[in-house]
């Protein structure tokens, strides 16, 4: 019997060994990675863009391109509130979430510097590139990696990577801690600019790129619509009173003159299309420039699209300016393409878009069409608050901020004044619980208590970091925002919010689509897969099986 058995283990043995050979001889003999990613961020690109605009969409421009050689993930969603602007951009690199990486919105009350923290800021550096502050960021506020410093930390730093977008949110973020630059844009010069984190001196084809004054010649240009007004039927009308007015309240629609900007108001560019046209130079610059994707260690390069945003705040989703907008971002997107086919070669690069949010439709918009929707003063909701609890309490400012939907309060004064918080808790939460269009308040350390939508939840949780977070969690109702009478925003966790486009294109990926539901947060973790290398510190994500066929 003995026999018997150690004969049948020994070709067991054989087997199982002659089973690992078989595999490992069908492994390549190295690790094959693209020449270059490109991750492309549209900010404040809804999902339904990729589809509500597509017979307008060139068949050179970039989009049709990716959805028709690409694999294109429909049931995108942001795991997370509040959807924002540094959130958004944090969780795609990092595969995390607000309650890991600690960017818990654009701007938090934080408890630990008892005072206001913007999310790239750094005192300790200075700006390279110009005279203002603009630049005195970095990454360091972010808790974790990217993938963009995995991807450092896989070749032993011999890879680039680079961020460029014209919020310095949008450039830093991504690119992480390791990057070799990020650039963003000075709404003062009117020029691209880093910090000291990065660098000492801009780059010479940075200095030259400057010296253009691009912006200058786009508002000599002026902002018309690419085809005739009429064809814009999946728009609303041109001039609506519920519209914001940018570029000053005479010019209430097409077409905007823009050269009373030129040379004075480097700001505004970033209002109209051509501050995405802007960033898409940049980017080809620092590709050739850089010589990105040129030798056999992958490059980075992360790519930020801010002016979608500037654009859908101020106009809402349902106008005329959003859909020229991004019938313009296709045509960018295009010449980005055929400039990298020429530059890196075609299927040797990989990329991906997304967004970081999405958007709700204007209130003005939504009211007109007698869909639910309305605006909250948040700004008013702090001071009438603080009034009713200064003449309670004897004590003025015990409610700090409202930023990212949680009010924060004053906990100095609170325990200096031997006050009672769960008390001032209560009063905040029945005050704002009587406010049209907020649905529900409650202290956020009771939410796992709360009675209500597991998604809602979950992703309330997902945002909240005890050091840079509320008191008291506040929820809007659907298609309310916090905001006046003009323009729109984002922040919840309701789909407009939240579900967001995700298309590959390039190397290694087949063309497709996929309605299964994914997360921001996968984005990362299947970069790490395709590329071999390992998540990011905090990810949470998985890899999208879809992409990895």
């Amino acid at each position: 019997m003995k026999v018997f058995l150690l004969s049948f283990m020994m070709a067991v043995c054989i087997s199982s060994f002659g089973q690992r050979a078989a595999v490992s001889k069908s492994k390549p003999s190295g690790i094959e990675r693209p020449k270059l990613v490109v991750g492309i961020m549209a900010d404040q690109m809804r999902w339904d863009f990729l589809y509500r605009y597509y017979n307008r969409y060139s068949s050179t421009g970039g989009f049709k391109r990716m959805l028709g050689d690409g694999l294109t993930c429909d049931n995108t969603f942001i795991p997370y509130a509040p959807t924002v602007t540094a959130c958004g951009h944090t969780c795609v690199y990092t595969g995390s979430v607000p309650a890991i990486h600690g960017i818990t919105g654009n701007a938090w009350w934080d408890y630990e510097k008892n005072r206001t923290v913007y999310c790239s800021e750094d005192k300790t550096v200075k700006t390279v590139g110009s005279s203002s502050s603009a630049g005195e960021m970095s990454p360091r506020n972010m808790l974790t990696t990217t993938i963009c410093d995995e991807l450092k930390l896989a070749t032993n730093f011999r890879s680039k990577v680079i961020g460029v977008a014209i919020k310095d949110r949008g450039g830093i973020l991504p690119a992480g801690h390791s990057a070799n630059a990020a650039y963003w844009y000075d709404t003062k010069t009117g020029d691209w600019i880093t910090s000291t984190y990065y660098m000492n001196d801009l780059p010479q084809w940075v200095k030259d790129f400057n010296a253009k004054k691009q912006a200058d010649v786009f508002y000599n240009m002026g902002w018309n619509t690419m085809y005739p007004i009429a064809s814009y039927v999946q728009s609303a009308k041109d001039e609506n009173e519920f519209e914001a007015k940018p570029f000053g309240n005479e010019q209430k629609g097409f077409p905007y003159d823009l050269k009373r900007f030129a040379g004075k108001n480097y700001g505004t560019i970033a209002s109209t299309p051509f501050g995405n046209t802007l960033t898409m130079l940049m980017a080809k610059d620092a590709i050739i420039n850089e010589e990105m994707g040129k030798d056999s260690v992958t490059d980075f390069l992360a790519v930020s699209f801010s002016s979608t945003d500037y654009v859908g705040h101020a106009f809402g989703p349902n106008s005329i300016e959003t859909e020229d907008t991004y019938l313009r971002l296709d045509k960018d997107l295009g010449e980005l393409f055929d400039y990298l086919d020429k530059t890196v070669g075609k299927g040797q690069y990989l990329t991906f878009l997304t967004a970081d949010h999405g958007v709700a439709h204007v209130p003005g918009f939504a009211n007109e069409n007698k869909l639910p929707g309305g605006a909250v003063d948040d700004n008013k909701l702090v001071s009438d608050l603080n009034k009713l609890l200064a003449e309670k309490y004897k004590n003025n400012n015990l409610a700090l901020s409202a930023y990212n939907y949680q009010i924060s309060l004053n906990h100095a004064i609170i325990d200096s004044a031997h006050l009672d918080k769960e008390d001032i808790m209560e009063d905040v939460i029945r005050f704002a619980s009587k406010i049209q269009g907020i649905d529900r308040v409650f202290a956020i350390d009771e939410l796992m208590e709360q009675p209500m939508n597991a998604v809602a939840k979950e992703r309330i949780a997902n945002g909240w970091h005890p050091k840079r977070s509320g008191d008291v969690q506040m929820m809007f109702a659907p298609g309310w925002i916090d905001g006046g009478k003009t323009g729109t925003t984002h922040g919840l966790w309701n789909p407009y919010d939240s579900h967001i486009p995700l298309v590959w294109y390039g190397w290694n990926i087949k063309a497709g689509r996929s309605t299964d539901e994914v997360y921001m947060t996968d984005i990362a973790a299947t970069l790490a897969a395709l590329l071999q290398i390992q998540m990011p510190s905090g990810c949470v994500g998985k890899p999208i099986q879809a992409v990895m066929k």
